[in-house]
């Protein structure tokens, strides 16, 4: 049996059975007519075909999501204008079903999760109407001269989990012109392999994979290949750039799982699909105890280091391109990487891309969520001039962010940002718990929430938090603020010499800093007793930020309980640190 990846649409006759009571003969004379004139004439212009007719039923399968939506539409617009044509007849009307999704092909017929799912979705469809999955309206959306509303997370009749769609109906308001196309990274996740003689272990190895694609589903611009397609690779030998050119993505992660006596040992790489070439690889042995706990530390970890590591190669990518000539995915990439670089200059730029990805897709909530987090990097580091206009800014980005898709926790992490410099440290707090909870994996949460526990006290909660930012995501590029903060901590609970070697760490991972590091390092410094040397980091800190100075971090830095800042402040008068 052959298996490929397709577009089905599935239509139905909206109450055949109360029309064939009305006048049977008629009905069945007018069905064949309208097989005949509009679905075969409009299936074969748009490049499908028919491989099954039930009676006052059809499905036809599509090598493109785009050709089937297309035709869906042109279906029902012209039975509008059939049914208007003759207004003293019982209109006949459709419902249509479009699913994107794995087929099975068994002589002339057509079966798989694809064909079921499309029937399902013409059976909850409008009368008239055509709904879609949101793999299908991925596919589609700036593509096509009409627009869906989403009609949410709805349960298909014996489809075991619920299916996001999208609706449109002839009565909906034609797009003015195509929404700019934004491109959601794609990826597939093949089936790990069992290296191990137990058979026993194929559980383990098909339950990461099946974590894994659920961890990256929760990044909201990722689009991830569902199970069923990818596992049909399972025990083959495959050419990844192959299988990526079937599947229409641009990464594939793979890896496999082996376990000997006690230990399991599992190795995850990932490939971009354009070049073949691995963006990142790694070996994770660990004991076998709760096997449970082990397939979820792996899993977590691994969906953590795949989307930084995707981010970076797509930066990479874009960052030699002209900014004249960006679209709203690059435009977004190219801020990314100007943000991450943590200089006054880069800055603006992040700013101005940002800003420019949100006007050219007002509806790319990511892009608003990092531009709010662009305003809030401009404050914590001092290059604001205005530092109460720039949070305002930030807190509307990150508002319009959860406005736009509520399940993306990045505009809660860059939400939970601005209420920290504004003290209103509960609310940060909150914010950024709901990004982690909807992320789990998400490394930025966690250190959001470790530098917030900071100033509202909880020093060892705090710690932990940034623990978790590097294991997670030891090269994500906000990496050195956690581990800066870390430092801060130490220097709060009086422990020098654990923020001296956090120092240490920082100065190797960070590209910029401003007047963090050397600031904190001078309090360290100080309460090791090394005057001279704190003072040389003062006037460190001091030239990377002119006006750095004791009333500066008073207000850019505002604690939960009075006095909250005062071993460091204290250090850094010591330091010469003017008031």
């Amino acid at each position: 049996m052959e298996r490929r990846l397709a577009a089905i649409l599935a239509a139905d006759v909206v109450g055949f059975s109360k029309l064939v009571q009305a006048d049977e003969a008629t009905t069945i004379r007018r069905l064949k007519a309208i097989w005949n004139d509009v679905f075969d004439a409009h299936i074969a212009a748009h490049r499908g075909r028919i491989f099954k007719v039930m009676g006052d039923g059809l499905l036809a399968e599509f090598a493109s999501a785009v050709d089937a939506v297309e035709c869906a539409v042109a279906i029902q617009t012209a039975m509008g204008a059939s049914n208007g044509a003759a207004p003293e007849a019982a209109p006949i009307e459709f419902r249509v079903g479009v699913n994107l999704g794995e087929i099975v092909i068994d002589d002339e017929d057509v079966l798989g999760d694809g064909v079921n799912v499309a029937a399902r979705l013409e059976a909850a469809a409008p009368p008239t109407g055509v709904l879609v999955s949101d793999h299908v309206h991925s596919q589609v959306r700036g593509k096509i001269g009409v627009t869906f509303s989403d009609s949410g997370e709805i349960a298909l009749k014996n489809i075991e989990a619920p299916v996001r769609a999208w609706s449109w109906s002839p009565t909906a308001r034609p797009a003015e012109a195509p929404a700019p196309a934004r491109e959601r990274l794609s990826i597939a996740v093949l089936p790990f392999n069992n290296m191990s003689a137990d058979p026993e272990q194929e559980f383990l190895a098909d339950g990461i994979s099946e974590d894994i694609i659920t961890g990256l589903s929760k990044i909201r611009w990722f689009l991830v290949i569902a199970r069923n397609s990818t596992f049909t690779y399972k025990g083959q030998a495959v050419d990844v750039t192959r299988v990526a050119k079937e599947l229409g993505v641009r990464y594939v992660p793979e890896g496999s799982v082996r376990k000997g006596g006690n230990r399991i040992r599992v190795t995850a790489q990932l490939i971009d699909a354009d070049t073949g070439l691995h963006v990142w690889a790694e070996r994770y042995d660990r004991e076998l105890e709760d096997i449970f706990d082990l397939q979820d530390e792996i899993t977590q970890t691994i969906v953590a280091r795949i989307e930084p590591e995707i981010s970076a190669a797509e930066r990479q990518k874009i960052a030699q391109r002209r900014t004249d000539n960006l679209g709203a995915w690059e435009c977004y990439q190219r801020g990314l990487w100007h943000m991450w670089d943590y200089s006054p200059e880069n800055h603006h730029s992040s700013v101005e891309l940002l800003t420019r990805a949100t006007e050219l897709d007002p509806n790319f909530s990511t892009a608003y969520a990092y531009l709010c987090y662009a305003h809030y990097e401009g404050v914590v580091m001092g290059w604001s001039e205005d530092p109460d206009r720039s949070l305002q800014l930030g807190l509307a980005a990150a508002r319009t962010a959860i406005r736009i898709d509520d399940r993306d926790p990045v505009g809660y992490f860059a939400a939970g940002r601005i209420y920290m410099m504004q003290g209103r440290h509960d609310d940060s707090i909150a914010a950024l718990e709901k990004s982690i909870e909807l992320n789990p994996s998400f490394s930025q949460a966690y250190h959001g929430l470790s530098m917030v526990l900071t100033m509202a006290g909880r020093l060892d909660d705090a710690r932990e938090a940034g623990k978790q930012t590097e294991r997670l995501s030891p090269r994500d590029p906000i990496l050195w603020a956690t581990t800066v903060v870390h430092a801060w901590a130490d220097v709060l609970a009086g422990d020098w010499q654990s923020a001296l070697s956090w120092v240490q760490k920082t100065k190797q991972l960070a590209r910029g800093g401003g007047y963090w590091i050397p600031a904190v390092e001078a309090a360290a410094l100080v309460q090791a007793g090394r005057s001279e040397e704190a003072r040389a980091a003062v006037a460190e800190a001091r030239r990377a930020l002119p006006k750095l100075s004791i009333s500066y971090l008073e207000k850019a830095l505002p604690t939960k309980h009075p006095g909250g800042l005062d071993p460091y402040l204290d250090a850094l008068r010591t330091a010469g640190l003017p008031e």
